[in-house]
């Protein structure tokens, strides 16, 4: 009976799948043109028996071609058995009739077999005979794929294939202006070293990759180059990518078309539509595609050999994993999201009330789906990287207290007190958590405006206030904040604005994913509302909840406002994201005239503006480590609110605050290099763990440097507990170069105050051969000192200088032919021979 369930079940997921089939005794002249089952006798007389003894040294179900031909074994199974069992029977006879594809199943659980790519894929429908004869064109080649040489024009080659040999790149004052009229995208180093770290990956056999980027580092950038790699290397036929928003979808396919036109064609994919069967790469949230399992209706299996997850942690959360599974190939996750920061919970009695399970898991999850169990990445570059390389900006922080807000933070809370309807006197005590949900303040909220317009950074072009993203409370918080910040323009810059200065932009307001793009491209209710020749927006402030804190592109943003306490750092850190991002303004500017004016034209800071010490929190208070341990909820507690240590306190009327409110304080602080405590976290952990440990105490007091760089390589790197590496505390150090694990070890016992830095190093290297050298061409040393730090520092600047190929100075973004000529010729040779002989340079490697 098993047997002819499985038989019985196959035949309908055959038939769903578009086979049709045909007895053995058949003629197949008549079916040239749709691909088939083919039944032999034996399988027909086998129906309702036991087929697997029946069919003893038989193919169950051969599919074939529209030729004809054999394209597909079906090894079947009864349903109480593994359908893997069958692998090995299958194989050979999938090689006996010259197929390079398998399906395996017992009619409830199946695997599809690609002999030329490795191990069977579960699959959760059968795939459409098309799209598995579409899937044959591709024959997969990871040598090719692991050989292919990925330089920083990698992207530029699609763009401009020539665009070496023209003479305004060729010249190296008009090379600036080129590359900007044509808008040609040259990978950054880290670019580089993201794909590179994808082809090691493949090189051991994986096949799912992860890219841990933070917000701002080009992540779609990387990924056209993965998709060009995977494409260009007849890897990939044809790649998904997966967004989980509707705005981000319009932005990845203009990216894609932008840099890959002209080698391959995006599209958004569209139900009604077949045009992405004509494309490579196919644009989509993943809620079209879980919409009525449309997934499963409309695409097979096999349908994209290259599966890509924008914003990973979020894309593939809770049941979207679904289709992301759902097809087979290779797997990319992009994130801006680190993990090391992640909150722990009580693993021995977890709870869905514990606020930080579902965060744990979700990147958890993530990390597994992607084939990284053990939590570190295929490749990763931090906010603090981009920072300390000069790609990235950190915020300038305004920390700005009313005396309201003052009380609700403080550890009393705010509190009321009232007469109840009784006569009784009674209190009621509210916190930050309850700001715009149960205590409400319109004079907290005028202050607040008013503090953020007063404060907030101009457009270095225009002298407007910057574009600006505030983050409320609720969608009724947003509309308040909204209309005091248009009324207040109204009074700030008479005729100006229209109650066009701010726009709420939330799930409730149509047209609202389309309201960001604009904000993005400049033209939200008009451009150009100051300077004609400038296009920047006419709306300066977006006032939103939820919807533009992930993945949301936007460089030129000069002000955030966090109008809402934040106590999930996931929030904080991808919130804090959306001004990070460096800009030239001039880019907007239509007048070269005054473009040549413009003193200060470069994003340098943004500001971040908080009303509710959220920075100060994930600084001082936050408790990266700690165990939270839910209390019981009172009783009578249901619907009570939540307290600050995640329980439940008494029901609280709605309270409004009729009284004035002032600041009581405001502070700015520019973020240095060394970045947020949510940042640099994790190497405090390895410190505490270090210090308790009474062996390595010792060993360090006695100075046995060698016993105790061996027991830690031993006992404390790549345990399960916390899976420190050297490479990690090396990036939680937050310092741009290549410390060893002794000068860690010498900050943590406090024998050094501090790393020095990859810079600091070098002036002291230079130092050295000044007074070794003792040069006296004294208008000479800077060109000298930069010569010096460029060949420690650079092994493209050294392999040039030791292989005389200055020509390729030309093309060098460190050292320039400029900087050569600039060198006197006695330091050319004796530069490079001093460092060879006496500057260790594995100190300087990042």
């Amino acid at each position: 009976m098993k047997e002819a369930a499985a038989r019985i079940k196959i035949n309908k997921l055959l038939e769903a799948a578009g086979w049709r089939f045909f007895a053995e005794g058949g003629s197949p002249a008549n079916i040239q043109l749709e691909p088939s089952v083919k039944l032999t006798e034996n399988d027909l007389n086998a129906l309702g028996e036991n087929f697997e003894k029946a069919s003893k040294g038989f193919i169950d179900f051969l599919l074939l071609d529209t030729k004809g031909f054999p394209l597909i074994v079906l090894e079947a199974k009864a349903e109480d058995k593994n359908p893997l069992v069958g692998k090995e029977q299958a194989r050979k006879y999938a090689r006996s009739q010259n197929c390079r594809f398998v399906i395996l199943s017992n009619g409830n659980l199946h695997y599809f077999w690609d002999l030329e790519r490795g191990s069977p894929s579960l699959i959760t429908t059968f795939p459409t005979p098309f799209s598995v004869i579409g899937y044959r064109r591709v024959v997969p080649d990871p040598k090719r794929l692991i050989a292919e040489l990925v330089e920083d024009d990698f992207i530029v080659l699609s763009q401009r294939p020539a665009y070496a040999a023209e003479v305004a790149w060729k010249n190296e004052l008009e090379r600036a202006g080129f590359i900007q009229a044509n808008r040609l995208r040259f990978l950054r180093p880290y670019q580089e070293k993201a794909v590179h770290a994808l082809q090691r990956a493949v090189k051991d056999g994986k096949d799912r990759f992860l890219f841990e980027m933070a917000t701002g580092t080009g992540k779609t950038l990387t990924a056209a180059a993965v998709i060009k790699l995977f494409l260009r290397t007849g890897n990939a036929q044809r790649v998904l990518f997966l967004v989980d928003r509707l705005e981000l979808e319009d932005q990845a396919k203009k990216a894609f078309t932008a840099l890959l036109a002209n080698d391959y064609k995006s599209v958004i994919f569209k139900e009604n539509r077949d045009d992405w069967r004509r494309a490579e790469i196919v644009v989509s949230t993943v809620q079209s595609f879980l919409f009525n399992n449309k997934y499963q209706q409309l695409f097979s299996p096999t349908d994209f050999d290259l599966v890509i997850s924008d914003e990973a942690h979020r894309s593939i959360g809770g049941n979207a994993r679904a289709v992301f599974d759902f097809f087979i190939g290779y797997k990319l996750g992009l994130t801006a999201t680190p993990r090391d920061y992640l909150k722990k919970f009580d693993k021995a009695k977890p709870t869905s009330r514990d606020p930080r399970e579902f965060e744990r898991r979700m990147m958890l999850d993530t990390y597994r789906t992607f084939g990284c169990d053990d939590g570190q990445p295929t490749f990763r570059y931090s906010l603090l990287d981009g920072v300390k390389e000069g790609f990235l900006v950190n915020p300038t922080v305004v920390d700005a207290r009313t005396e309201i807000t003052t009380e609700l933070l403080s550890e009393q809370g705010f509190v009321v007190t009232f007469t109840d309807e009784e006569g009784d006197d009674q209190e009621q005590t509210f916190k930050q958590r309850e700001f715009e949900k149960r205590f409400f303040a319109d004079s907290t909220n005028q202050l607040f405006c008013k503090t953020f317009l007063e404060n907030a950074l101009r457009d270095p072009i225009s002298g407007e206030i910057g574009k600006s993203i505030v983050f409320a409370v609720s969608q009724n918080h947003a509309a308040k904040l909204t209309q005091i910040l248009n009324q207040m323009a109204d009074l700030m810059f008479p005729g100006k604005y229209q109650s066009d200065f701010a726009v709420q932009v939330t799930s409730q307001v149509s047209g609202a994913q389309k309201l960001t793009i604009n904000f993005t491209n400049n033209n939200l209710l008009g451009s150009g509302n100051v300077l004609r020749t400038y296009r920047t927006s006419k709306a300066r402030m977006c006032v939103t909840v939820g919807m533009m804190t992930t993945g949301y592109d936007c460089p030129d943003i000069l002000n955030l406002g966090l109008f809402r306490p934040i106590f999930s750092p996931t929030d904080f850190i991808q919130i804090k994201g959306r001004g990070t991002r460096k800009h030239d303004f001039r880019e907007q500017l239509f007048d070269d005239a005054l473009k040549a004016s413009i003193a200060a034209p470069h994003k340098t800071a943004f500001k971040l503006f908080d009303f509710f010490a959220n920075c100060a929190y994930f600084e001082d208070q936050f408790d990266y480590d700690q165990i939270i341990k839910l209390p019981k909820p009172k009783a009578g507690g249901e619907g009570g609110g939540e307290t600050e240590s995640g329980g439940f306190s008494e029901p609280t009327a709605p309270y409004d605050h009729l009284g004035a409110d002032i600041i009581s304080s405001i502070k700015e602080e520019a973020i240095g290099v060394d970045g947020m405590k949510i940042d640099r976290m994790f190497f405090k952990r390895f410190e505490d763990a270090v210090r308790e440990n009474k062996e390595i105490a010792n060993a360090v007091d006695a100075g046995e440097w060698d016993r105790v760089i061996d027991y830690v390589n031993r006992e404390v790197l790549d345990k399960p507990t916390e899976y420190y590496t050297l490479d990690k505390l090396r990036r939680a150090a937050a310092v741009d170069r290549r410390i060893s694990m002794r000068e860690i070890l010498e900050k943590v016992f406090g024998l050094i105050p501090r790393f020095k830095s990859k810079d600091e190093l070098l002036e002291e290297e230079f130092a050295k051969f000044v007074a070794d050298a003792k040069p006296d061409e004294a208008e000479a040393i800077p060109a000298i000192k930069n010569y010096f730090k460029a060949y420690a520092t650079s092994d493209q600047v050294r392999h040039i200088i030791d292989s005389k190929y200055f020509t390729d100075l030309a093309t060098n973004a460190v050292f320039s032919t400029r900087d050569l000529r600039a060198v006197p010729q006695k330091y050319r040779t004796l530069i490079p021979e001093y460092i060879k002989d006496y500057v260790s340079l594995n100190q300087f490697a990042a």
